[in-house]
């Protein structure tokens, strides 16, 4: 055998395959992950879900199952390992990329324009794949419909349609953001040559399928007031009312997809103007109203982050065809210009996104700064280390009785997660899904309480006084140690449980 068909032969087997490469390069994403993920703390929002997929019910009021569902199996893989409790965020992240190169692969792309989707989308999904929340599931799931949506447009065949079904009812399971594209996939059907489908019956059983799957948690709302749409009112409410939502547009958009912002850019072009991208006119529409619909809303900036695979991939194919209608010397040019340039999009986005600085370095500390988020891993242990020396500090007649009321979501898991190693009982709240679980029977009369201010404690119970700080060895800087600093130990409410209880419930 000659050595060229030797070449040949290693080029094309299954090893090297575009797909195969792909799949190399998510899952050095998850082994990114796997290194990196356990080197300061659980988030808030990671310590909520923990406990929630202990769990396990068909909603919750904060969000819908799927995360809940994969925490539960993280828990029994892993046990409380953070690594591995971010594992299937990470695969699910890695997953994403693979279906962001095939989307190219599928709109006539080869390797390079396959590989280049792929690394323009890393970035974001670096950073999303660094917590385990829903976000991470409900990425996967965009960006499988637009795949999905992608084959139906390719093959002209109306079955995919039941695939878009099947994956718009899951993500809905992941987060309800997912109506909000479901809308712009609407409006490209009636928009374009979809419209034809409309007379499919594959078209409507995709329908029946997406409401079959969601259909669980849909019940679970009812029996339950459909007590995610007031939380995501009030959360909405707050949000707009401190400026969360303003700069969706600019610099919002932009700092989601940083230096890959000509790809996707490049990618709409070729959707919506292009006549080579014609067929694929729908992704185009797709993009257009769910922004419109977000900007109306006035929705978190990250809230569009899905969509942008889908332009990725339809970029990149216009760009593989650009570049390979140019003379040899500037092809390369152009291809390393675009290697090197999403590269250090990539190591942007890790520096500021993945727990890797070393604590109270100038490095940590730009961080922090830049990524909030992160200064909220920071203290946990610390609290509920602090709450059991309270305890133990009490009067022995005092702790059979004892209770702890914590105000938000962080507080409670965090009690949850480290109490039992100290004999703590469980945290009562009146947040979220902690104020469905009540505060015990019989009551408690003696509480230690964080996260509630002085007059809110001064009003509803006889004494009050403060019994310790909370705060994190590293000094990091975050809500709890700026807003929450004084851990109290308060006597007898003033008036009935019952009536506090239903006074206390609040959404956060």
């Amino acid at each position: 055998m000659s050595t060229n068909s030797s070449s040949s032969s290693v080029r094309n087997s299954l090893w090297w395959s575009d797909t195969a490469l792909l799949i190399y390069l998510a899952l050095a994403t998850v082994v990114v992950h796997w290194i990196t993920g356990g080197r300061y703390g659980f988030h808030r929002d990671e310590l909520a879900l923990l406990d929630d997929a202990r769990r396990l019910a068909w909603g919750y009021v904060a969000y819908p199952p799927m995360a809940a569902f994969f925490g539960r199996l993280s828990l029994i893989l892993f046990g409380t390992s953070l690594t591995g409790f971010r594992f299937f965020a990470a695969l699910a992240e890695a997953a994403a990329l693979v279906a962001t190169g095939l989307m190219a692969r599928e709109m006539g792309g080869g390797r390079a324009a396959q590989m280049v989707a792929a690394l323009a989308a890393m970035a974001w999904c670096l950073a999303l794949a660094s917590l385990m929340t829903y976000s991470a599931f409900d990425y996967f799931f965009w960006v499988l419909v637009a795949y999905f949506v992608v084959r139906r447009l390719k093959t002209g065949d109306p079955r995919w349609w039941l695939a878009v079904g099947c994956a718009i009812g899951l993500g809905m399971m992941a987060k309800y953001s997912m109506l909000f594209f479901t809308a712009g996939i609407v409006a490209a059907v009636l928009l374009t040559d979809l419209r034809r489908d409309l007379r499919s019956r594959w078209l409507w059983y995709g329908v029946a399928a997406s409401l079959l799957i969601f259909l669980p948690n849909l019940l679970w709302e009812a029996r339950h007031q459909f007590i995610t749409l007031t939380f995501l009112t009030h959360i909405h409410a707050r949000d707009v009312r401190i400026g969360r939502a303003e700069g969706f547009l600019f610099p919002g958009q932009l700092q989601i997809t940083q230096l890959a912002l000509p790809i996707w850019l490049a990618g709409l072009y070729y959707c919506l103007i292009a006549k080579s991208g014609r067929r694929f006119r729908a992704l185009g529409w797709m993009y257009l109203v769910t922004l419109g619909l977000f900007l109306v809303a006035k929705g978190h900036l990250y809230y569009l982050a899905p969509a942008y695979p889908m332009l990725y991939a339809a970029g990149s194919v216009w760009g593989e065809r650009w570049v390979g209608s140019m003379r040899r010397g500037w092809a390369w040019a152009v291809r390393a210009t675009v290697g090197v340039v999403l590269f250090v999009d990539m190591v942007i986005m890790a520096l500021f996104a993945l727990p890797i600085a070393p604590i109270s370095s100038q490095w940590f500390k730009n961080q922090v700064r830049s990524n909030g988020v992160i200064a909220d891993e920071f203290g946990w242990q610390e609290l509920v280390a602090t709450i059991a020396k309270i305890r133990d500090g009490l009067p022995a007649a005092d702790r059979p009785r004892l209770g702890i009321l914590v105000g938000n979501y962080g507080e409670a898991g965090a009690v949850e997660l480290y109490g039992p190693r100290y004999g703590l009982p469980r945290a009562i709240s009146g947040v979220d899904s902690y104020w469905q679980r009540g505060y015990g029977d019989p009551p408690p009369r003696t509480l230690i309480v964080v996260g509630l201010t002085r007059k809110f404690l001064a009003k509803h119970f006889s004494s009050c006084h403060v019994a310790g700080h909370n705060g994190n060895r590293y000094g990091v800087a975050n809500e709890e140690s700026l807003y929450h600093p004084d851990i109290y130990l308060c006597g007898a409410l003033r008036g009935p449980w019952p009536t506090f209880w239903k006074n206390f419930r609040h959404f956060g």
